[in-house]
């Protein structure tokens, strides 16, 4: 476990403090690439947590899918950590190829867990949190169905956005209508959110940080902050730290409303229209100089 407890007079003077993204599974084609890009362009905070699975691993062992934004979004990371942003990276079950490395990769700071301190002093744990899914852990089978079930969901909505599109409809979210709920069902089964509260609890932190499941949500269980940050597929969600040490869950593109309410309402939420980007290029840039030295990332292409 690394801490992370850079504080100081300065940090107060930024709107945005900190800033947690999980899911945004670079090399699948409903990742929302440009929008993440986007909301990094936006900003320029202290600290940046990815929070696992920013990189399909999955995905890309099947087919090796790599558009120029994705490389613009490894510059901008880089150009955030010239600029003095401390770059933080706990992997997922999607990039868990990251997890046999050291501690340390240039720029970014790699760790299972981290303990960040927030501005008011508050000790929160930061995971994906795979390894509290006992579908993961225990039948990664069903887990690797159930996200193709996902995809196929996903790719489902798409095509029938396109034809309420043509008939000046809005856009209804059937695959988060249908994923809640069958998530509702897995959490209750694996009592995930109890779990990672648990273990935030064990560590001597008020709170825990985490993605995964891609349902972004702020709740209190038993004196723990659970804090999930959603995902970059569906909800383009993300949880910021202001600089006062207060956090909130904010949308992205808001097209289609959250369920789930976050912890301050005050903030406005952004709504922008963005084009996503397919071009298919080979991978220059800092990830051709990322992949020189991860070499699990090559084993990814075979």
């Amino acid at each position: 476990m690394i801490s992370s407890e850079k504080q100081g007079a300065d940090s107060v003077s930024r709107e945005v403090r900190t800033i947690f993204v999980s899911d945004v599974h670079l090399g699948c084609m409903h990742s929302r690439a440009s929008e993440f890009l986007e909301f990094l362009n936006l900003h320029e905070p202290e600290s940046l947590y990815l929070v696992g699975d920013l990189i399909d691993g999955w995905k890309l062992r099947k087919k090796w899918r790599w558009p120029q934004t994705y490389n613009a979004i490894f510059d901008r990371v880089e150009e955030l950590s010239s600029k003095g942003t401390e770059i933080f990276y706990t992997p997922g079950n999607h990039d868990n190829f990251l997890r046999d490395f050291g501690k340390r990769f240039g720029f970014v700071t790699l760790s299972d867990e981290f303990v960040h301190i927030t501005a008011d002093g508050r000790r929160f744990l930061i995971i994906h949190g795979d390894q509290f899914d006992k579908f993961e852990t225990g039948a990664q089978w069903l887990s690797i169905l159930a996200s193709f079930a996902y995809d196929v969901l996903l790719t489902s909505n798409t095509l029938f956005n396109r034809l309420l599109k043509r008939k000046g409809q809005k856009k209804y979210a059937l695959s988060s209508a249908v994923k809640s709920r069958v998530k509702q069902l897995m959490r209750f089964i694996s009592h995930y959110e109890q779990k990672l509260a648990g273990h935030a609890r064990e560590n001597r932190c008020e709170g825990i940080i985490c993605g995964h499941i891609h349902a972004p949500n702020i709740l209190d269980i038993e004196g723990v902050n659970y804090c999930n940050t959603g995902d970059w597929v569906e909800h383009c969600s993300a949880l910021i730290e202001y600089g006062d040490g207060k956090m909130e869950i904010v949308f992205f593109d808001q097209e289609k409303a959250s369920s789930h309410q976050p912890m301050n309402q005050e903030q406005p939420v952004k709504k922008l229209g963005l084009q996503r980007e397919f071009d298919e290029l080979q991978v220059p840039g800092v990830l051709s100089r990322f992949l020189k030295r991860l070499h699990p990332l090559r084993l990814i292409r075979r």
